[in-house]
């Protein structure tokens, strides 16, 4: 391969960027994980990462990606052939419907058009029709990474309150948490599932519960086997900075970076800037004469943009050429939307001018691929963050 000078613009709605303060701070060498060096930096961590969640309860880390933190969420509350409501929002929705199918629980299914998030109103429906409590869960994607669709979990947490139904509230923040505002505590989330390598700025392999006390109840009752996954045993050596298996030792050094990073730009400052890259990216879709996938303004993500290509076209080959030409990889249509759409990342330690060089990418590979209408995307977007 020919070498390709100068930065590669990933701009995928994650992995993202890893910023250089985090690069440097994984950049040493690996500590002994039961001496006291250790247990000083995880025990910042771990309180640290409490801050992001929003939360005054155990966060709970795992050396994994995302989907192990979907089945330790599962396992630790729940019992074989328990029934789980779950929402078709997006394929990350739908995967995690597929794990929870894979360990024997029940799941009832909420269809949906991937265009639009959860509707509080079903769930209220549904909970208020099941008068034995037979549900025994919710899993909710907050901001579903396949559509660019962020939904309400404040409004969930009403319409399970006012159904007063018993049921626990499971949220995926994978590609939320350290973008878009959440708040576990507030709104009432029994647990909250997260992963390293979108908001929080790191490389994939860190993978995070937020618990309740009430999960931790669960947990008690729960008669799935469990071992690698087990939160009492993590807790109980977190209490010490310490972990009962080997942790990802600089991958932790990088968290303890990334979260001070967060803190120091302020976490309402950092959904602020989320907020007007992603406003400044649908302004371009609109300059370009494209649609949007996310129907429902209330519920754009800011975290990412997912965009219909006009109708006939390959989403897929138009990616391709914005890698070819101008070294730009774009989030590819996944399941449904399958070369249907393509996915902008505005997320994590981006800016403005990060998010020029995007959008010039993208516009001119538009027009190399025959979207004529591609034109004055970019100055909308910087007109919009001027102002």
């Amino acid at each position: 391969m020919t070498y390709r000078s100068g930065r590669h613009f990933l701009q995928i709605p994650g992995p993202t960027n890893v910023p250089d303060r985090v690069l440097r701070a994984m950049d040493r060498p690996t500590i002994d994980h039961r001496g006291p060096t250790f247990a000083l930096m995880a025990s910042d961590c771990l309180n640290g990462i409490k801050a992001i969640f929003k939360t005054e309860q155990p966060v709970i880390i795992y050396p994994a990606s995302g989907t192990g933190a979907w089945e330790a969420a599962l396992v630790n509350t729940l019992n074989p052939g328990d029934k789980v409501l779950m929402f078709e929002t997006g394929q990350f929705a739908t995967l995690w419907q597929r794990v929870a199918e894979r360990l024997g629980l029940e799941v009832e299914i909420v269809p949906g058009d991937w265009r639009t998030g959860v509707d509080a109103a079903k769930v209220a429906e549904r909970l208020s029709a099941d008068k034995g409590h037979t549900i025994k869960a919710i899993g909710v994607v907050h901001n579903e990474t396949s559509t660019g669709v962020t939904s309400n979990i404040a409004a969930v947490r009403k319409a399970i309150d006012a159904a007063k139904h018993p049921c626990l509230l499971f949220v995926d923040t994978i590609s939320s948490l350290g973008s878009v505002d959440y708040r576990h505590d507030e709104w009432g989330v029994d647990v909250t599932i997260a992963g390293s390598q979108k908001g929080l700025m790191l490389p994939p392999g860190l993978s995070f519960n937020a618990v309740s006390k009430k999960a931790l109840k669960a947990a008690e009752k729960s008669t799935f086997p469990q071992s690698y996954w087990r939160w009492d045993d993590m807790i109980a050596a977190n209490k010490n900075g310490f972990f009962p298996y080997t942790p990802a030792t600089n991958l932790l050094f990088g968290l303890q970076e990334a979260i001070k990073m967060l803190n120091e730009e302020g976490l309402d400052n950092v959904f602020a800037r989320h907020d007007r890259m992603a406003e400044a990216t649908r302004r371009a879709v609109t300059a370009w004469g494209l649609e949007v996938l996310c129907k429902n303004p209330a519920e754009y993500s800011s975290a990412l943009t997912a965009v219909l290509m006009p109708d006939g076209m390959d989403a897929d080959k138009f990616r391709a050429v914005a890698l070819e030409k101008f070294d730009l990889s774009l989030g590819n249509g996944l399941g449904k939307v399958a070369g249907k759409v393509f996915r902008i990342g505005h997320l994590g330690d981006f800016n403005a001018l990060m998010l020029a060089g995007t959008l010039f990418g993208v516009e001119k590979s538009l027009r190399l691929s025959g979207v004529n209408s591609a034109h004055g995307g970019v100055d909308a977007a910087m007109d919009y963050l001027e102002g």
